[in-house]
């Protein structure tokens, strides 16, 4: 993962998430990356909570939440990443003249939820078999939060699934919504909005709100790891 990091085109990933609200990054992890995050999934002392989807009408699946201190692999991420996508999102409330600003670390954000009574881990890995989807939704957890996280698959579609597309939406204002269909690879990395992006109309910026979710799994089973940059309630 840190060679690959030590590749990203931020610039590009800059002008792709202001344009679209989502940026896959390709080959970040490698497979042995993939296969040990899939292992962490049944070590039960590293989780501090497992959600069935179908008990909250979520979906159908299950997702855990892992549990401070973070795996040092995941740990590495969250905050190498955090860096680079912060001005990203300080452009975007600029943009539309919101007043916040957010912290160039990781540390400092994580203080905030902290202050602001957020202390529960929030990166969680997610697991779908045949059947499987997960409804549209948006992860804040809290006040405080980072308007844009990271999904990395951990499978290879077509291979060990069928189905199972990430799905974003987009709701323009007094407009119908837009459905946008993607299909990252295994190690794959995608960057997207928790919540909305700014987009550029006549009269300067509005907001656009966007969910995500995950279409039907029709074969197979299918893993990713959530990274939300935010903690949630405790």
């Amino acid at each position: 993962m840190k060679t690959a990091m030590e590749e990203i085109n931020w610039n590009l990933i800059r002008d792709e998430m202001h344009q679209n609200g989502y940026a896959i990054l390709p080959n970040m992890l490698t497979d042995k990356d993939c296969e040990d995050l899939k292992a962490d999934y049944y070590k039960a002392d590293s989780f501090r909570k497992t959600v069935v989807m179908e008990r909250y009408r979520f979906g159908l699946g299950e997702y855990k939440y892992f549990d401070y201190p973070l795996p040092k692999r995941i740990q590495q991420i969250r905050t190498t990443l955090y860096p680079h996508l912060a001005p990203i999102a300080n452009a975007w409330f600029k943009a539309l003249k919101m007043d916040r600003q957010f912290p160039l670390e990781h540390a400092q954000l994580l203080k905030q939820c902290k202050e602001n009574d957020q202390r529960k881990a929030t990166v969680l890995i997610l697991k779908y078999g045949k059947g499987g989807f997960n409804t549209l939704h948006q992860d804040l957890y809290g006040d405080i939060y980072f308007p844009m996280q990271v999904v990395l698959f951990l499978n290879e579609p077509d291979k060990d699934y069928t189905g199972g597309e990430f799905v974003l939406t987009e709701q323009i204002p007094r407009a119908q919504s837009k459905a946008i269909v993607l299909k990252p690879k295994k190690g794959d990395m995608l960057v997207f909005t928790t919540n909305f992006r700014p987009k550029k109309g006549t009269k300067g910026y509005y907001r656009v709100q966007m969910k995500h979710g995950v279409s039907e799994i029709r074969t197979g089973e299918r893993h990713t790891l959530g990274i939300i940059f935010h903690d949630a309630l405790s």
